[in-house]
């Protein structure tokens, strides 16, 4: 199944990351809509391995294993290398750390709870996030460069840094909000797989024990 069309587009969003780091370090127009380009193509890879997976009788474990480590290497590198280059405002390198920390609890919490066969299933909220994750990175990575596109059709300028950091800012509410909801689910399946505590002996059963005499042999 390592070869199955939803795997392989899972991979390339992974694969994708080196390029999508190289092109970000230029800030020539050319370089951003290549990397805005790049990022779009492998983030509809991530509707589409989902799609297909199920479309074609495809899911596996694996798929299940690699789809959101492949989503979490693609976003963090993206939004590290937005801040690197400074793309991102200092305040708005918060949201940044917000969605960043979001990832990494919720990577712990479905580590844990894969040893107790239960699991956190996505929700709509979640995807909602990731969609305005998605579109404000985008954005972020155009930046005002996307003028060069929309003033021919539309005749204006618009604040494109500005709503890239308002995008992302509602992906952090978002992101706060989904990550309270995986954090009390996975709580409540830590509280109902603990195990049960061995009750203590009374002292009165001990006391007991100790003074029975010993039985004669034969």
């Amino acid at each position: 199944m390592l070869t199955s069309l939803p795997n392989l587009l899972t991979l390339s969003r992974i694969a994708a990351i080196p390029g999508l780091v190289a092109l970000l370090f230029f800030d020539a127009p050319l370089y951003r809509w290549l990397a805005c380009g790049l990022f779009a193509v492998a983030a509809l890879t991530d509707y589409f391995d989902g799609y297909l997976a199920r479309y074609m009788g495809q899911i596996s474990a694996f798929g299940r294993f690699i789809d959101p480590i492949a989503d979490k290497l693609f976003v963090a590198a993206t939004l590290l290398m937005l801040v690197h280059a400074e793309r991102v405002s200092e305040i708005s390198v918060i949201a940044v750390l917000i969605i960043l920390c979001r990832e990494i609890l919720v990577s712990g919490l479905r580590e844990f709870l894969a040893g107790t066969a239960a699991s956190l299933p996505v929700t709509k909220l979640a995807k909602w996030k990731t969609g305005l994750q998605m579109a404000s990175i985008g954005v972020l990575i155009m930046g005002d460069v996307g003028n060069m596109l929309i003033n021919p059709i539309l005749g204006i300028d618009l604040p494109l840094q500005l709503i890239g950091e308002i995008l992302l800012w509602g992906a952090a509410v978002l992101t706060l909000i989904t990550g309270y909801d995986y954090l009390r689910a996975g709580l409540r399946h830590m509280k109902a797989t603990a195990p049960a505590p061995t009750p203590a002996p009374k002292p009165e059963d001990i006391s007991l024990k100790r003074a029975e005499p010993a039985r004669p042999a034969g």
